[in-house]
């Protein structure tokens, strides 16, 4: 199949995180890939498979680690089977347009899913509440060095068997530039459970800068709105975040991060609230293959909303957070 040339890569993930507010349930309110507090953590292990499409190839992510199940957590189908494959797909390429069919990452946000690959070892609001991967077909194609545009076929968010009988169609449109480029995603479709009345609808945009070789920023902003079934009411969210990595010197770097996040109807989390978080990420590259964090973050909300003590709330939360990322790669 294709050029015949399988890679393989590795990765193990872990961390320790420190709450000052000292939750008894000994989890971190609001966190999904550092969400155990007060404990050494193996956040996630990952072994991969794929074959760059030449014209066909391939790609499996066999998952290992908590995060898997909090990202499956909301799955129809269970989380037994789905949590071990965070991704399977087949890939078909001819000229500037590629098809994938089977279940892949969403296209949706500025964060990615592994550690390794995104700028904070904690995901922000938006990433928290927005859809992780998808199960259906895409297509991609590239217009010129600039445009690049997509469409995609999916059961939904977050469900490889799906919750009804519709389908949510989404959107890609990406424009790049020597140092700047936009990015645009658009879903919408049934998700309400059991019936094809109500869409949700979700509209993602990140501009990413780099206007020198040393500092990159991004800005993401998402809303989204969820109808119910009786079509008269609906529930909205939304929410913006900022983020610059500056690059000290080939191994050390420091990343802020804010972020504000509105959950206007407590769909998102439960409470109707206006949330905040900022992050201060010092990053390390201590060998090859070896990524070092340690990082500082403080949440807060205009309700009381997180875990204190035994049964106390506050109206914020602090966290410090020590990472490794331990990365490899090989090709047959």
């Amino acid at each position: 199949i294709g050029n015949g040339n399988i890679k393989m890569s590795g990765l193990i993930d872990s961390y320790y995180s420190y709450n000052f507010n000292h939750p008894a349930s000994g989890y971190n309110t609001l966190r999904n890939f550092e969400s155990k507090a007060q404990q050494f953590s193996l956040n996630m292990a990952e072994f991969s498979l794929y074959q760059d499409a030449a014209p066909i190839g391939f790609r499996v992510d066999l998952g290992f680690g908590r995060a898997w199940d909090i990202f499956h957590a909301t799955d129809p189908g269970g989380r037994d089977i789905q949590r071990f494959i965070p991704q399977a797909y087949i890939t078909a390429k001819k000229g500037s347009l590629q098809f994938d069919f089977g279940k892949f990452y969403t296209s949706v946000g500025a964060e990615l899913t592994e550690n390794n690959y995104t700028w904070h070892y904690g995901r922000g609001y938006l990433y928290t509440n927005g859809p992780y991967y998808h199960m259906g077909m895409r297509m991609t194609k590239t217009l010129n060095d600039q445009w690049t545009v997509g469409f995609q076929l999916v059961n939904g968010w977050n469900n490889v068997e799906d919750n009804n009988s519709g389908k949510t169609l989404g959107f890609v449109g990406n424009v790049t530039s020597k140092k700047i480029s936009w990015n645009n995603n658009y879903y919408t479709g049934p998700e309400n459970a059991s019936t094809n009345k109500g869409w949700r609808n979700l509209y993602d945009t990140t501009v990413v800068l780099t206007p020198a070789d040393k500092f990159n920023a991004y800005i993401n902003f998402d809303y989204g709105q969820n109808k119910n079934p009786d079509g008269k009411t609906s529930s909205s969210w939304k929410g913006i975040a900022g983020a610059a990595k500056f690059q000290v010197n080939d191994k050390f770097a420091l990343t802020p991060r804010l972020e504000w996040f509105s959950d206007t109807d407590g769909f998102a989390t439960g409470t109707v609230q206006d949330l905040k978080e900022f992050t201060m990420t010092a990053e390390l590259k201590a060998a090859q293959g070896i990524l070092a964090r340690l990082e500082y973050r403080h949440d807060w909300s205009d309700k009381q909303f997180f875990q204190s003590g035994v049964n106390g709330l506050k109206d914020s939360q602090d966290t410090i957070t020590r990472s490794e990322e331990h990365t490899s790669e090989l090709q047959s």
